[in-house]
């Protein structure tokens, strides 16, 4: 493949989040607490489950953005965001106490559902979707997590789960392209995407992994489609599903096909 990587380019500096209630009182009662209910409370992945009221989230790859994000949501919409009660990092861990909302994965079992049921749901994730996307970022922000700093994706090809923040879209897309500017001797296919990451898209609110199994921030309004797309390989008929939530973007998500094909996986 011709083309060339600049070396030269590289993200704005990315900002940190900013801790939650980070007094000695939380921080130790939180350890203490995650050190004696570990082997004893249920958990689900990095959530532990203290109290039927109260949960928190910890681990190395954890990220005070996530606290950023909830605090941000409750603020700004009315959707039922849980409520932080504390969030800090100590000794390399990030600690997220927050409310425990009951409920379960939409898309637990999703085939047994009426019709009726799916489309109500499906009604009520678009309701919530929609007034996400109605958010804008502060003057001057741009492709980044809500407080202004690094984004996550695990999908996202590179040496870093986090990645960002990105000061246009442009520069958002030549990240994903590994550094990539256009070039005529590059293969058209790729002459091609290049001409089509080029435009511009409005920033908004984006959850980025809208799946049947549950990394936000502000993206490019296509991100929230095609990422939704990013079917998992075990509850394919999302898929069928996309289009009765959020509104259809096949030429980008044609352009996103054609990205993952050239520059990896996402």
């Amino acid at each position: 493949m011709l083309g060339h990587h600049d070396p030269r380019f590289s993200p704005l500096p990315s900002t940190v989040p900013k801790p939650v209630n980070n007094n000695v009182w939380y921080r130790y009662s939180t350890i203490l607490a995650v050190k004696v209910l570990k082997n004893i409370r249920p958990r689900h992945g990095s959530v532990l489950m203290l109290t039927d009221a109260l949960c928190v989230k910890y681990g190395r790859h954890v990220h005070l953005s996530e606290a950023s994000t909830m605090l941000f949501l409750s603020r700004h919409t009315h959707l039922p965001v849980p409520k932080v009660l504390c969030a800090f990092t100590h000794s390399g861990w990030t600690y997220i106490v927050m409310e425990r909302i009951q409920g379960d994965i939409i898309g637990s079992g999703w085939v047994k559902r009426s019709d009726e049921s799916r489309a109500k749901l499906l009604s009520q994730l678009g309701n919530v979707v929609r007034e996400m996307r109605e958010l804008r970022p502060p003057q001057g922000m741009g492709v980044a997590s809500v407080d202004g700093g690094s984004l996550f994706d695990c999908r996202i090809p590179g040496r870093s789960l986090r990645f960002g923040p990105f000061s246009t879209v442009q520069d958002f897309h030549q990240h994903l392209r590994r550094g990539m500017k256009f070039d005529s001797r590059l293969d058209p296919q790729i002459q091609n995407l290049i001409q089509q990451q080029s435009k511009s898209w409005p920033l908004v609110f984006t959850h980025g992994d809208l799946s049947s199994l549950n990394s936000s921030g502000w993206y490019p309004s296509y991100w929230e489609y095609t990422s939704a797309h990013q079917v998992n390989p075990q509850n394919s008929f999302w898929a069928n599903e996309i289009d009765n939530f959020l509104q259809p973007m096949p030429e980008e998500l044609a352009m996103e096909q054609i990205r993952q094909e050239h520059f990896g996986d996402i």
